[in-house]
């Protein structure tokens, strides 16, 4: 009876360790699952892209000038209002010229003196001669009389000069438009004074437009080789504006020059665009962006929820050939839309495209592949 109550015994041990072995086996099986996270992953390819920039831009007018009182006076005359055209040549403001009219008065008498003074010293330098060639009086009284008929010879040339002063002192109280523009703002109203070097407006040329834009010394380096290359895409390219307002200008511009030298500080350098400006719609210190396009060749595009970031480095996940992650860090060229574009990757190498918070540095995991389709169809709505 007891042998029987102790085999009984022994068997149902047996059984319960069976039970434990079996309970601990699914137990793995169970965790092994848990770890083979099934997670999309993309494969990247190399692709070349043309990539829009934009760059904040100075507009100026092709000409600008400042129209400042040359003498002092009071305004007389305005000719013409605030934001009008004007043509070349047309009188724009009158100063008061009554003392100018005197000066060209007084100028011209005394020109009138000195002709008459050396007139007279002509006549007294042949009435001489004809009496030394007759010996009545000596050669000493001739030279003298030359003398003086040379001091009233120069005296023209002073008052000349006198007189042509006076009139350019006189021409400097009528002022005219140097060319062809639109009148600015006009401080000072008619009876003003105005004293030599005062603003009285501005004229502007905006029938053509300058954009300046500023680039790096990167950029100027790669837009120079590429002329040395012979390659003059940069300088023919059709060039776009977007104005403040977010709006495409409707005519394009070319790239005409560059500053000689760079900026200190910022380390750029600032080109020159000429825009057409037909309609007079962009004004003379308006602001807007200049918009290129900039080919990328051999490069990934990686998109930024299959990044994360940590200080001033960029991470993806990386697949390798047995299916475990590794953290791998790139640096971005430049952002795209929702993506980034990257160099140093190779085709074919493969990243986890989503649930980059489930995974980690080591683990493996069970790749859901995600077609290049799929995964970019978004890019032309989200850039």
């Amino acid at each position: 009876m007891d042998s029987l109550c102790l085999k009984s015994k022994y068997t149902l041990i047996i059984a319960i360790g069976v039970m434990i072995s079996s309970c601990s086996t699914g137990s793995s099986k169970e965790q092994n699952k848990i770890k083979l996270l099934d997670i999309p992953v993309l494969e990247l390819q190399s692709r070349n892209i043309e990539v829009p920039k934009t760059y904040v831009c100075d507009i100026q007018a092709v000409q600008f000038v400042e129209v400042r009182a040359k003498v002092e006076g009071y305004v007389d005359r305005i000719f013409v209002d605030e934001g009008e055209n004007v043509r070349k040549g047309q009188t724009l403001f009158q100063l008061s010229s009554m003392e100018f009219n005197e000066m060209v008065n007084s100028a011209n008498a005394r020109l009138m003196q000195a002709k008459a003074e050396s007139k007279a010293a002509s006549l007294e330098v042949e009435r001489l001669k004809i009496l030394v060639d007759k010996n009545i009086i000596s050669s000493s009284e001739l030279e003298l009389a030359n003398s003086k008929k040379a001091v009233a010879e120069s005296a023209i040339l002073e008052a000349e000069s006198s007189l042509k002063n006076a009139k350019t002192g006189l021409s400097y109280t009528t002022i005219k438009a140097p060319f062809d523009g639109i009148v600015d703002r006009i401080p000072y109203k008619t009876g003003s004074l105005v004293t030599a070097g005062d603003l009285l407006t501005n004229i502007t040329d905006i029938s053509e437009i300058f954009a300046y834009y500023r680039v790096t010394e990167n950029e100027y380096l790669r837009y120079m080789r590429d002329r040395l290359e012979g390659s003059e895409e940069g300088f023919n390219e059709e060039i776009t504006l977007i104005l403040s307002d977010g709006e495409v200008y409707p005519f394009k511009g070319n790239l005409e020059t560059m500053e000689a030298d760079f900026e200190r500080g910022t380390g750029s350098i600032a080109f020159r665009v000429r825009f057409p400006n037909p309609d007079q719609l962009i004004k003379h210190g308006a602001s807007g962006k200049i918009q290129m396009t900039n080919m990328l060749e051999d490069i990934f595009l990686i998109p930024q929820k299959s990044t994360f970031e940590i200080q001033e480095y960029n991470y993806v996940y990386l697949l390798d050939k047995d299916n475990r992650v590794k953290v791998r860090s790139f640096k971005p060229i430049q952002r795209y839309g929702v993506y980034y574009i990257a160099d140093g990757f190779e085709p074919g190498d493969k990243i986890i495209f989503e649930g980059i918070q489930q995974v980690k540095d080591g683990i493996e995991i069970t790749p859901s592949l995600v077609s290049e389709k799929d995964a970019y169809d978004t890019l032309s709505t989200s850039i």
